[in-house]
């Protein structure tokens, strides 16, 4: 009989012990991959994501707010910035293109943003710019509504449907507006927040009712595609560190990485934790080999009267670990993705921003091969107990 087949044998027999102690290595294994690919894709999405701006222009303030409020449409406005300004901006001969938006109003939680009709000429991605998938753009002296895919497959809404805003970011139902809007058009998918926002005028949105009749012209913060780098430093020189009326958010990317940087420790004790699992899995392999030895010295002693040699044993021993241990790091695979998918639809319901669970990391080779190896080691231990078992004192029959 191979080793092979006394392994597979030995794994059968203890079958009840074999499935417990691979789905701990499973659930180790996978809560590794999840948490080392939640924390990669997510860095990479969100500083990767800017919507095809170079830089954000708002209220004085918090530059992560800004863009956070503006591009990624969470958190609330730092503060308006008046129309004049919204000018100065676009005539500036450094600013190519200047997108001024409004924010204050929601659709049961999902935003309306008050907008110019050229944030559908700005590609959001090399060669991809907002389209309308159905219907058609929303007329800018008309009270029309263009609605992203997420939204509307979240909200049901589909071209000609007509809803009315409620006041606010956060859905009350007491709050709702009398002004009627009508879908012009739903939005292709673009896999970015835009996703998630209802996008109106932004007269509408600044001449809604109960809206501040003194900051009517108001806008909530200026996207830019500049003219070239040189541009945005002179440009941060000039409002950031000059200047005390405005704040430049630029470059995003740059910004959202200190996000990144502030939630770190986070970060490194989410890794902690996961590791600290795989280490009581892998012990777990160890209590469960050890304390059967004592049931199987017997079986290894006659093992040994029939010419097996102490090295036999031994291997045999790592290798019941190692197959365990491999059985876990199959199954892990398949909770990553349980877990990947709960967590990329919770983060794409949150902020728009889509993580993909197959896409290809380097984790998921090294993590199952760090189980393998774990389980290994973890099975040295019983290994080396079994090597030492006397066979004349275990072939006694047993009374």
């Amino acid at each position: 009989m191979s080793l092979l087949q006394i392994v597979l044998r030995s794994l059968r027999q203890h079958i009840l012990s074999t499935v417990i102690t691979a789905f701990s290595i499973a659930l180790a294994s996978g809560l590794l991959m999840s948490v080392w690919v939640v924390k990669d894709q997510a860095r990479a999405n969100f500083t990767g994501v800017d919507s095809g701006f170079d830089g954000v222009f708002g209220a004085r303030g918090s530059k992560l707010q800004l863009v956070l409020n503006s591009i990624f449409h969470l958190e609330s406005s730092p503060g308006n910035l008046s129309w004049v300004q919204y000018e100065r901006i676009a005539d500036d001969r450094r600013v190519a293109t200047a997108v001024p938006i409004a924010v204050g109003d929601n659709y049961y939680g999902y935003r309306l943003v008050g907008v110019t009709t050229n944030l559908f000429d700005v590609e959001y991605r090399e060669g991809k710019k907002y389209a309308v998938r159905s219907g058609y753009l929303f007329n800018p002296s008309k009270k029309q509504a263009v609605v992203g895919s997420f939204a509307a497959e979240r909200l049901k809404l589909k071209v000609g449907d007509t809803f009315h805003p409620y006041h606010g970011l956060i859905f009350e139902k007491n709050k709702q507006h009398a002004e009627t809007y009508v879908v012009s058009g739903v939005m292709e998918q673009s896999n970015t927040p835009a996703d998630r926002v209802i996008w109106i005028p932004i007269a509408g949105l600044q001449n809604m009712e109960g809206h501040n009749a003194e900051t009517a012209s108001d806008v909530s913060a200026v996207l830019v595609k500049l003219r070239g780098k040189s541009s945005g430093m002179m440009m941060n020189q000039e409002f950031n560190m000059q200047g005390d009326v405005m704040t430049f958010a630029w470059p995003i990317a740059d910004t959202m990485s200190k996000l990144f940087n502030k939630i770190a420790p986070v970060e490194m004790v989410l890794r902690a934790v996961a590791f600290l699992v795989a280490l009581v899995a892998a012990g777990s392999i160890l209590a469960s080999i050890y304390n059967s030895m004592n049931e199987r010295r017997r079986e290894i002693a006659i093992l040994r009267a029939l010419g097996a040699r102490r090295s036999t044993i031994f291997a045999i021993v790592v290798l019941e670990a190692s197959g365990i241990a491999a059985l876990g790091a199959v199954a892990g695979f398949g909770v990553y993705y349980v877990i990947m998918s709960a967590a990329a639809w919770f983060i794409r319901q949150e902020t728009g921003i889509v993580l993909n669970p197959l896409e290809f990391q380097p984790v998921m080779v090294w993590a199952p091969l760090a189980m393998l190896g774990l389980g290994a080691l973890a099975g040295l231990v019983p290994a080396a107990k079994a090597y030492r078992t006397d066979v004349a004192e275990n072939l006694t029959p047993i009374s």
